[in-house]
């Protein structure tokens, strides 16, 4: 399904419906529990939804998302950003009405309990992750059920009807109930090619229900399973009445991904975010290799520069140090790829990228635009003290001639277009 884009602005309107029961104890979970998954800034943005409520009513009055960049202070772009990390975590839900002032309408959910928590497939592995194994073993025994037996004693609770009697005309009044919204994935695999593959004697046909199939797809989203991947764990972890053991399923595939790995997954932007992109209309060359490199994840912007072999765990690993240790935007970490590669024989040397991603931290670079620019200006002082004495061409072919205008060697064309090629 392909959804509008809208540009969200100052004036734009918005009311708040309550789905849910908040507590204190639920501001104790979000920063707890969702805050280092989401940062400090949507963790913000959902107190003020909270706070817009106004004593916990089911509706807030309408306000303007001017109102919100006045409160959280950050411009408009940010703000949707955040909003957005709500969505995607099971926090909020966003409706719209277009006009010539548009008006949303968010409905806020509850956080997890600790136990849900924990007991979620890509909650559970993406917090493990962020905190470490230290605070992680820390929190759960915090927050852990205790199970207490009483199997010296002998129960005497009383039952309703021993205490009370019912009496007719009571009024009835409607209330809130605590509502949680969990994490939606669209369809990572293939489950008519699952389903067909599996002999119809050995499962059972309500195996794939709708709470089976959404397991499924959070599985294969966090450890980045194909059809084929998930179709041999589902066979594995069949039980005697043809139904899928759930709880099998997600210890063998966490298995089999740290086999692979050596670590559990984490969680990095796919693409440049919108609100970090360079000015859009630029149709020159340079322009269309911008473009290319702030619309695609830096995953697989490095498959397709192997032609379509995927990246080692290694390289992944740098991927995700450069995006989440040092906080660099995707686009910027694909020009650094991208300069790397080319200077460093097709090579990524761990300590060549930290030495130059450190400078290119420091020097705030926000997207490709000024990724490129920065990478060129410095090329320029390092040749200038290190002549190439070779005289070989080591440069990103997006370098000198093509933000000059210069006219193109035949190599040079070839390369662009290959570059190009690559990432149709």
């Amino acid at each position: 399904m392909v959804m509008n884009i809208y540009t969200l602005l100052p004036a734009d309107r918005y009311v708040l419906i309550n789905k849910t029961i908040l507590t204190n104890f639920d501001k104790k979970i979000l920063i707890t529990f969702y805050e280092p998954i989401i940062g400090h800034l949507a963790t913000s943005l959902y107190l003020t939804f909270w706070n817009d409520l106004e004593e916990n009513k089911q509706i807030s009055r309408e306000l303007t998302h001017h109102h919100l960049m006045s409160l959280l202070k950050c411009p408009l772009k940010v703000i949707k950003e955040a909003r957005e990390a709500l969505e995607a975590i099971g926090l909020l839900k966003t409706y719209i009405k277009p006009g010539d002032v548009n008006n949303y309408l968010y409905e806020i959910y509850s956080p997890l309990s600790p136990n849900e928590f924990f007991s979620h497939p890509i909650l559970n592995v993406v917090l493990y992750n962020n905190i470490g194994a230290t605070e992680y073993e820390y929190l759960k025994k915090l927050y852990q059920k205790v199970k207490i037996t009483p199997k010296d004693y002998v129960e005497i609770t009383k039952k309703m009807d021993e205490v009370y009697t019912s009496i007719s005309d009571v009024p009835v009044f409607e209330s809130i109930e605590r509502s949680v919204n969990d994490i939606e994935c669209n369809n990572q695999v293939d489950f008519d090619l699952i389903i067909s593959s599996i002999p119809k004697g050995i499962i059972n046909e309500k195996a794939f229900n709708k709470k089976t199939k959404e397991l499924i797809n959070q599985l294969a989203f966090i450890y980045k399973m194909d059809s084929l991947k998930m179709m041999e764990l589902i066979r594995s972890v069949l039980n005697e009445y043809g139904m899928i053991d759930k709880n099998d399923l997600r210890i063998s595939a966490r298995k089999m991904y740290q086999y692979n790995s050596g670590a559990l997954p984490t969680l990095i932007y796919r693409s440049q975010p919108e609100y970090l992109k360079s000015p859009a209309g630029d149709n020159s060359m340079r322009g269309r290799i911008i473009n290319m490199f702030e619309s695609i994840n830096p995953v697989d912007f490095l498959r397709n520069k192997y032609r379509g072999v995927k990246p080692t765990n290694r390289d992944i690993k740098i991927i995700e140090s450069l995006i989440i240790d040092l906080e660099m935007p995707p686009a910027v970490v694909n020009v650094l790829l991208d300069y790397v590669l080319r200077k460093n024989n097709n090579r990524l040397s761990t300590n060549y990228i930290e030495a130059i991603a450190g400078q290119w931290k420091r020097a705030g670079l926000k997207n490709a635009s000024e990724a490129m620019d920065f990478a060129e200006k410095e090329n320029k002082k390092f040749s200038k003290k290190i002549p190439n004495k070779n005289n070989e061409n080591k440069e990103p072919v997006w370098f000198n001639k093509v933000s000059e205008k210069e006219e193109l060697t035949a190599q040079e064309q070839v390369e662009l277009e290959n570059l190009f090629k690559e990432f149709k």
